[in-house]
């Protein structure tokens, strides 16, 4: 039954505060690794650890899926999605690109409304749009000279709706644990045939810190970097271990607000181990954005309808 809120809540906050970890860790080590060497080693550690906690708790590994079509299509947009967060990272805040991810309860909302034929009422039309508000004031665009990498989180959090939104029509059959390990198969597979393509930096021709993460040679600086992807790794899995044991034991439309404690702490962890203090325009953008996403929520509760909070964000 879920009636333990309390600790569903406390789980919540552990969760996040670990994730602001991992995301912490990815812009410590982006300067001696390839992006797709990371998220190989973070997987590749996560789906060891995923795997090693079903044979030990005799769970049966189900590898099928019911789905195949929206299951590969479900992978491939997870994948890119967060490709595009952990390359935001390099050059953006924790806490901007954090809130400016948070713009996924949105997606999810409009999504739900044309591939679910979820019903919307025009309070929730409101707090969409108060939403995007705030990611526009977040990203403080200059339109005379705006980078549209400033984007990436944004389209995070669409690739990521996509995907959730797939979950949500294949939960019905294949079992959370499932849809996990299709994940992190999926992603290591990808990796590999970025590994084959790109692995030995023949396009490694950028001046920028960022596109060089992007097509870097694997294995340059593994004694250093290593470690830490598989702290990463080890990181996330305990991560979405207390995630999705929060939604287990509690109900979902009391913890899921609690997932915007996130950008708290990446707020704190961004001041303490980077020195990044969010301007007030950045404050306003987040409380706008917190604010429509926790409406969105209340008013899922009260309708009974619920859409962007059956699922955890991160």
């Amino acid at each position: 039954m879920k009636n333990n809120n309390p600790k569903g809540i406390l789980y919540i906050l552990v969760g996040m505060a670990l994730f602001s970890i991992q995301d912490a860790l990815i812009k410590f080590v982006y300067a001696d690794t390839a992006l797709y060497e990371l998220y190989f080693g973070r997987t590749l550690t996560a789906l060891i650890l995923l795997t090693s906690y079903l044979i030990f708790s005799k769970k049966k590994i189900i590898l099928k899926t019911h789905y195949p079509f929206l299951t590969v299509f479900r992978v491939v947009c997870f994948f890119f999605g967060f490709s595009l967060f952990y390359v935001s990272i390099t050059f953006m805040s924790l806490a901007m690109a954090n809130a400016l991810f948070f713009s996924s309860p949105f997606f999810i909302s409009v999504l739900a409304i044309l591939f679910l034929k979820e019903q919307i009422g025009i309070k929730r039309w409101a707090a969409i749009f108060v939403g995007f508000v705030g990611v526009y004031i977040v990203l403080n665009p200059n339109f005379e000279n705006f980078n549209i990498m400033n984007l990436a989180p944004v389209g995070c959090a669409l690739c990521y709706s996509i995907s959730m939104t797939i979950t949500k029509v294949t939960s019905d059959k294949d079992n959370v644990y499932t849809q996990m390990i299709h994940l992190y198969i999926g992603a290591i597979t990808i990796s590999i045939l970025f590994f084959i393509f790109t692995g030995k930096g023949q396009f490694n021709t950028f001046t920028d810190p960022t596109f060089q993460f992007i097509f870097r040679e694997w294995f340059t600086n593994p004694m250093y970097a290593w470690p830490i992807i598989i702290s990463m790794g080890i990181t996330a899995t305990f991560s979405f271990y207390f995630v999705f044991s929060a939604y287990s034991i509690a109900s979902p439309s009391a913890v899921s607000v609690f997932e915007y404690s996130l950008i708290i702490w990446s707020i704190i962890t961004g001041y303490l181990l980077f020195n990044d203090i969010p301007s007030i325009r950045t404050f306003i953008g987040v409380l706008l954005i917190i604010s429509a996403g926790i409406y969105i929520y209340i008013r899922e509760k009260i309708r009974d309808q619920y859409i962007a909070t059956e699922n955890p964000i991160r």
